[in-house]
């Protein structure tokens, strides 16, 4: 994934969804492209035609945070794209929190510190695990990968939401809203590209959903980011049918990159029951988290 590329395709794209009127400008007439012109960002970010254009060709080299907040006001870019721009800048500048690789968190390579793993399993009224940007799933409590069971039965999946999104059909039961979840998980991938853009696994992952699902490559070509901290989520559950649940993801200070998520139900709602169902079914099916996973200290 070449950053000029993805630099130009997002500016674009963004540029290509805000209407004259949305900018606050007249619509004219005989307009040849979708969106604003690249003159008309230009002046509204009060820099040269021709300054604007370098960039959206894909230089962020060099540029000030002065100018990616003129663009970013004018092309109103969320909170999520703001920041997926300022990564895409810092890339290209070559920023040593970007260019120096991360620690490799696949689930073969990483394993939960005994700590986090007393943590995830002292959670026990809800599914509780950890995932890194490319939606590996890395620790799980005992009734997470219950949760879990179709990504873990799945043959090649290697426990990747991701994946098990775009190349399972048990997704399309399990998330009965599966267009939205498509979305996110495009969107959360496609947020990790700009953040750490030199992550061979990652290319590796998209490279292969772009392959072998067109789902996935449409997506993948929207350039939408998102930031998916808290919400609520329907999901169709094999062993105890339909669960709505509310989610909360927390990044991990100790370790940058991985987030935790815990879904819950709403005290007192047939939902809350179906996850003390699930529970009493793990603990007969699934052998505990902790067995599974090596500690270290």
């Amino acid at each position: 994934m070449d950053n000029r590329d993805e630099v130009r395709e997002f500016l674009t794209s963004r540029r290509a969804r805000i209407s004259p009127e949305q900018a606050g400008l007249p619509a004219g007439a005989r307009r040849r492209v979708p969106g604003l012109r690249r003159s008309e960002v230009a002046a509204l970010a009060d820099m040269s035609v021709e300054y604007y254009a370098k960039l959206e060709r894909g230089n962020l080299s060099g540029v000030s945070p002065a100018v990616l907040e003129a663009v970013a006001r004018v092309l109103q870019l969320d909170d999520a794209e703001r920041a997926h721009l300022l990564n895409l800048a810092q890339a290209a500048d070559g920023s040593d929190a970007l260019t120096r690789p991360r620690r490799r968190r696949t689930r073969d390579q990483w394993k939960p510190h005994r700590t986090l793993q007393w943590t995830l399993d002292a959670i026990t009224a809800g599914p509780a695990f950890v995932r890194n940007g490319r939606m590996d799933i890395l620790a799980t409590n005992q009734l997470a990968r219950a949760f879990h069971r179709d990504i873990y039965a799945a043959p090649g999946n290697q426990a990747n939401l991701a994946r098990f999104q775009f190349l399972d059909p048990a997704s399309r039961r399990f998330y009965p809203d599966w267009d939205l979840f498509a979305d996110i998980a495009v969107a959360i991938l496609r947020t990790e590209a700009g953040r750490n853009p030199y992550d061979k696994d990652l290319h590796d992952l998209v490279g292969e959903l772009s392959t072998r699902s067109e789902e996935f490559r449409t997506r993948w070509g929207a350039h939408n980011v998102r930031h998916h901290g808290t919400g609520i989520k329907r999901f169709q559950h094999e062993v105890v049918g339909e669960l709505t649940l509310a989610f909360e993801g927390l990044e991990l200070a100790a370790e940058p990159g991985l987030t935790m998520t815990i879904y819950t139900a709403e005290p007192g709602s047939p939902f809350e029951e179906g996850l003390r169902l699930l529970a009493s079914w793990a603990a007969t099916h699934e052998a505990p988290a902790a067995s599974q996973q090596s500690t270290t200290s």
